[in-house]
C-alpha cells in the first residue's frame, strides 16, 4: 500500500489545520513533543513542518503535499502546484494580505519612491525579485516577525 505524506503546518497554522481536517471526517491527534502526529486513516502519515519550509519539502520530494500559504512558496521559489486556496489563518477565515508600510510623514507614495530605499520583510527572496523586476534598487533584509513595527 502507498502511503499519502501530509505535511501539517506546525506553529501558528497549527490548530486550525488539526480543526479543518477534523471537519472533513478526518481525526489528527499528537503528543506536543512530537513531529509524527497520528491520523485515523492508515494510508495517511503526517508530518509537522514549518509553513516556511513546507513547499521544499514537497519540491524535494519528502511529503506528496501540505498546507502552505503562497507567500512561502513564492519566498522559496519552489517548484509546486497549488492544488487549492483556503482561506483560513491564525485568527480569522479572512484572506492574508501583503502590504508595503511607511510613516504617515514619508514621502513615499508610489512603488516607484521606494527606489535606494531599505525594506525588512521575512519575504527575503520574493521581495528582492519583486523590486528587481520593476528596476527599483532597493537594500532589502531579513526580519524575525514585528515588521511593522520597524517602520
Amino acid at each position: 500500500m502507498n502511503i499519502l505524506k501530509l505535511g501539517i503546518p506546525k506553529g501558528s497554522l497549527e490548530n486550525n489545520t488539526v480543526d479543518l481536517f477534523k471537519k472533513a471526517g478526518w481525526r489528527i491527534t499528537y503528543d506536543s513533543r512530537s513531529y509524527f502526529p497520528d491520523i485515523d486513516d492508515p494510508e495517511i502519515s503526517c508530518t509537522l513542518v514549518r509553513a516556511q519550509e513546507m513547499s521544499r519539502y514537497i519540491e524535494d520530494g519528502h511529503l506528496d503535499l501540505g498546507l502552505t500559504g503562497i507567500d512561502w512558496i513564492l519566498e522559496n521559489n519552489s517548484d509546486v502546484v497549488a492544488v487549492q486556496d483556503l482561506v483560513y489563518s491564525k485568527v480569522s477565515t479572512r484572506q492574508a494580505r501583503w502590504v508595503l508600510v511607511v510613516r504617515d510623514d514619508s514621502p513615499v507614495r508610489s512603488i516607484e519612491d521606494m527606489e535606494g530605499k531599505h525594506i525588512s520583510t521575512e519575504l527575503v527572496n520574493f521581495t528582492k525579485r519583486y523590486f528587481a523586476e520593476k528596476n527599483i534598487k532597493v537594500s532589502v533584509e531579513f526580519s524575525w516577525g514585528a515588521t511593522e513595527a520597524k517602520v
